[in-house]
């Protein structure tokens, strides 16, 4: 006996996503692009922060090295003898209200490097800052932050001190700058003594 078999046609099955399969998935799609995007952002604000604060290191490192080599020129180059260089070093930062809250701020800009005979920082202007310190603006044809020439990137700088003793001052270099939506600040310091006696 021979055995017929019968022959089945497959028929295609047109079988698409549904309406809600495909909401689902642009819904997942775009959830997934959201979340990179959003950690993109994230990774950007964190190093344009650390930029910034690696930026208010240097500044505020520099306060305080401005105002330790003052000192070291008013106690090594004062005529008379090293006390009265410390007097005057610290005559200067008190009469020109560092001692308050406001701080004062220095001015670097008419200082001359060319001058041989006497040292540099004798020269340096420090001013009180009144109610609020001005912005550092950084040049960028000298790679210099300054108060008089260049933009403001949003950097203040405030100096401030507390006599200790009579041979004991502690300088606070503060440098406040904004970012986002937050105002942030960084403070060094620094004890400096009368180290000639």
């Amino acid at each position: 006996m021979i055995k017929k078999y019968k022959i089945k046609k497959f028929r295609p099955i047109n079988k698409g996503f549904t309406l809600i399969e495909t909401l689902v998935a642009i819904s997942i799609f775009t959830m997934s692009i959201l979340a990179l995007l959003s950690l993109l952002a994230q990774g950007i604000s964190d190093t344009n922060y650390a930029k910034k604060k690696i930026i208010a290191a240097y500044l505020a490192q520099e306060g305080v090295e401005y105002i330790r080599n003052m000192r070291d020129t008013f106690v090594l180059y004062d005529p008379i003898d090293s006390q009265n260089g410390w007097n005057g070093f610290s005559n200067k930062l008190i009469s020109n209200s560092c001692q308050n809250n406001n701080g004062c701020y220095f001015d670097d800009q008419n200082l001359d490097y060319t001058a041989q005979d006497r040292p540099m920082v004798l020269g340096l202007a420090v001013t009180a800052c009144g109610a609020s310190c001005p912005p550092l603006l950084y040049d960028s044809s000298l790679g210099k932050y300054g108060y008089t020439m260049g933009v403001n990137p949003g950097f203040t700088r405030k100096i401030a001190i507390s006599q200790i003793s009579s041979n004991e001052i502690k300088i606070f270099s503060t440098v406040y700058w904004t970012q986002g939506s937050g105002n942030y600040s960084l403070v060094f310091s620094e004890s400096l003594f009368n180290w000639i006696e």
